[in-house]
């Protein structure tokens, strides 16, 4: 056969490009008019935090390569990182635009329309500027610090996100010949709160955010001075972290000394308020931050727009009629509420679903075991936990009772750095031997061994996931959590730790595939099986649900299959880098994107094998930094009731048609077009309706 055909650079998707059409889908849940408008505008809070992270992480990566001249094209769409810079500031620049013209242009004046008015403080009442300036004086003023740009005080080194405002200056009563413009730089307080509601009548909500109250009032900062122009403008730097991990003695030491240096990377997008925007004030911002116009973002409405993220928050307490239904995750049904999760565990294997199913027993599983006189021994991973996690104080509580508690913190989880290392201290002054992975691999596995001892005879507790220890986003994320006692996945278990924690050969799983030595060989091997049963019993069919796919061998493999006349089908909520529906290549391939009101993370994949069913749960997607860069877990679900729970997930969300997207043969993702009498399916929306019979069938 050949193969190179599959390799061609137009059969696939950049990684980058794609990336930002997940965003836009983010982005087309604001637009939704379906959702509450306080759902909406949180979509574009998670729109702009999205767009924060991929600028200091990718857009920064490929500015570091072509800073030093490395030309080469990716190896799946063969683009220069050049090529790729300039296709993402044409995509981000229309996004950006799009996401601010419907917030100026439709937000606001729906909100008001709620009798919620965003205002700039000339629109206000005499009384209310009164009011904003007695609060200016007492709550801003003496916490702002302007900062004077001159030959003996240079350009001061900004926050990364932080939102600044540039103001140019020059002095009263002075002659022709003294005339002279000056410049200044305040930073707008992080930890003031952005908007400030201001008195208003006939119960009329009324605020005013903090930066254009700072605006207002500047001249109080600068007496003596004429205030000539005021540009408020934004940053965001290079976040991405250099650890040097060969030759450290302690990678926690190393990590806080980086962590220091993230605050100030080097500038790789600049936002301006376009309104009054000083040209004079952004040339010298260009110059001094050494970044080109492409990387300039105009924007007419507030910068930084993940303030909506606690707006939300705010209003969302006092207009709940604005916000989705409640949801509250319920009791799963396998578990027996008279029993502990132990004796749960060994009545039968569990399988639950998140957010639908509550992740409390999860929670009870650690906490129990931390409390129970019979268990000997608690060892986990975490990658990304809760601000006030129960996880861990169930831990230094297991600890504190004299229990062997190892724990592997994942100190590299990208933006949780911070986090890990202070969990990592405190889990090691309670008692607990904490270790921080492997060299140059990141520990993205979600697994749980608990061991115990009853009657004279040792048990083993295992919880495998495809999601965080994590109570918080657990309540947003979908995810499963496997809880099991089967002999052989406590024995790979037991290996899995001993492997991480101690000096012993890649071990031999009996259940277990581990990364990064063998999780792409399998899911090669799973997939060259469905070929060869296609084609003695023309029934080859595979699903995946997963996050991202952007592994060329493995698409290259998923291509082969397709042409076979595999059907595959493919549920990627993000990052897609194959293309579907390309003849002789990808003609049995379909995939879409659900994107709605919790976050798909959970990873499936199903092979029909002719009907012997082979279905796996995973952390890990099919991307190659799980392939090659990390230790995550797949894992096999052998019982039939707990293969039927997946399958009916994975059915339901195919059949999704109203808040999936499917993509085209040239990777464009449009809504899926229902026929005249089909049924509205929003597979999330069902699973929370089905979620309330088991309320009332637990009540009864």
């Amino acid at each position: 056969m050949d193969y190179s055909r599959f390799s061609h650079p137009s059969n696939y998707n950049n990684r980058e490009i794609s990336w930002l059409a997940f965003n836009e889908r983010v982005l087309q849940e604001v637009l939704d008019k379906r959702n509450p408008l306080l759902e909406r505008i949180k979509f574009s809070a998670i729109f702009s935090s999205n767009l924060d992270e991929f600028f200091m992480v990718r857009v920064a990566g490929l500015k570091d390569q072509v800073k030093v001249g490395f030309m080469k094209p990716e190896n799946k769409a063969g683009m220069t990182p050049k090529e790729q810079l300039e296709k993402i500031s044409e995509r981000a620049h229309y996004l950006v635009k799009l996401q601010d013209e419907t917030f100026q242009q439709q937000i606001l004046f729906e909100l008001k329309a709620e009798n919620i008015h965003l205002l700039k403080v000339d629109e206000l009442t005499a009384a209310q500027k009164k009011y904003l300036e007695l609060y200016f004086n007492e709550q801003i003023f003496p916490v702002l610090t302007p900062m004077a740009v001159d030959a003996y005080r240079p350009f001061p080194m900004l926050l990364n996100k932080s939102i600044n405002i540039a103001v140019s200056i020059e002095m009263e009563n002075s002659t022709e010949n003294q005339l002279k413009q000056q410049l200044a730089i305040v930073q707008v307080p992080s930890l003031l709160e952005r908007f400030i509601e201001v008195p208003f009548i006939d119960g009329t909500t009324c605020f005013v955010l903090l930066e254009d109250i700072i605006c207002y009032f500047i001249s109080k900062l600068f007496n003596g001075y004429r205030i000539l122009s005021v540009t408020q403008f934004r940053i965001t730097r290079n976040a991405d972290l250099e650890i040097h991990e060969e030759g450290a003695r302690d990678l926690l030491q190393v990590i806080e000394k980086e962590l220091k240096k993230r605050k100030w990377g080097a500038a790789v997008r600049l936002e301006v308020k376009e309104k009054e925007l000083d040209r004079q004030i952004l040339a010298y911002l260009l110059d001094e931050l050494e970044i080109e116009e492409d990387d300039v973002y105009y924007i007419s409405g507030p910068l930084d727009k993940t303030f909506l993220f606690s707006f939300y928050k705010v209003f969302a307490f006092r207009r709940n009629d604005l916000t989705y239904e409640p949801f509250i995750p319920v009791p799963s049904l396998e578990i027996d509420a008279n029993k502990d999760m132990f004796q749960n565990a060994l009545d039968h294997d569990m399988l639950l679903h998140h957010p639908y199913e509550s992740f409390q027993p999860i929670l009870d599983f650690v906490s129990g075991a931390a409390d129970d006189p019979d268990v000997l021994a608690i060892k986990q991973t975490l990658y990304r936990v809760s601000g006030d996690s129960p996880v861990i104080e169930a831990l230094k509580r297991a600890a504190e009772n004299g229990k062997q508690v190892t724990v592997l913190v994942e100190l590299k989880a990208r933006f949780d750095e911070e986090n890990n290392v202070q969990w990592a201290k405190e889990l090691e002054k309670a008692g607990c031997h904490v270790i921080y992975g492997m060299t140059h691999l990141k520990t993205h596995s979600k697994i749980t061994l608990v061991v115990r001892r009853k009657n004279g005879m040792i048990e083993r507790f295992v919880h495998l996931g495809t999601g965080n220890y994590n109570d918080q986003t657990a309540k947003v994320y979908t995810d499963f959590g496997y809880i099991t006692t089967n002999r052989k996945f406590g024995i790979d278990a037991t290996n899995f730790f001993n492997y991480l924690s101690g000096y012993t050969q890649k071990p031999v799983y009996h259940h277990l595939v581990v990364a990064p030595h063998d999780i792409r060989g399998e899911f090669i091997l799973l997939i060259d099986q469905e070929i060869e049963y296609h084609k003695q019993f023309n029934n080859g069919h595979i699903i995946a649900k997963m996050n991202s796919l952007t592994d060329k061998k493995i698409i290259m493999k998923l291509y082969e299959a397709s042409f076979a006349g595999v059907k595959i089908e493919l549920i990627i909520r993000g990052i897609c880098c194959l293309k579907p529906g390309i003849e002789n290549v990808s003609e049995n391939i379909r995939v879409i994107s659900i994107v709605g009101r919790f976050l798909e993370h959970s990873r499936i994949y199903f092979f029909n094998h002719n009907g012997e069913e082979k279905i796996y749960l995973s952390s890990a997607d099919m991307m190659t930094r799980n392939m090659e860069k990390r230790v995550e877990i797949l894992f096999p679900i052998f019982e039939d009731k707990l293969k039927k729970k997946l399958k009916h997930l994975l059915s339901l969300q195919l059949s999704d048609n109203l808040k999936a997207r499917e993509q085209d043969s040239e990777g464009v993702y449009h809504y899926i077009q229902k026929g005249e009498n089909e049924p509205n399916i929003d597979s999330q929306a069902i699973l929370i309706e089905s979620s309330k019979f088991i309320i009332e069938e637990v009540e009864e």
